[in-house]
């Protein structure tokens, strides 16, 4: 069985939040699927990025399938290094 990943966009939705930052952000979770002995989906917390990469990242989790779990941090460098993005962090 294949482990697989999504995004699950939760925000920002905050009104002086966006004020602040504006609207170009998105933030979240990684949802993953199919981890033995897991009978529900685990969640990797994901911190407001640019929308672009976002989406780039979404696209790209959308076609990864691995035999293991694999951590947040190599989630996130297997994806810069596939694409050459950098994903580009809210800096609070």
């Amino acid at each position: 069985m294949a482990i697989q990943y999504s995004t699950n966009w939760m925000g920002p939705i905050n009104s002086d939040w966006l004020a602040k930052h504006g609207d170009q952000w998105a933030a979240g979770r990684i949802d993953i699927y199919g981890v033995p002995g897991e009978h529900y989906p685990l969640e990797y917390r994901l911190p407001a990025m640019h929308v672009e990469d976002w989406n780039a990242l979404s696209d790209w989790l959308d076609t990864l399938e691995t035999k293991e779990l694999l951590s947040f941090e190599e989630l996130i460098l297997g994806f810069q290094w596939a694409t050459k993005t950098e994903i580009r962090w809210c800096k609070e």
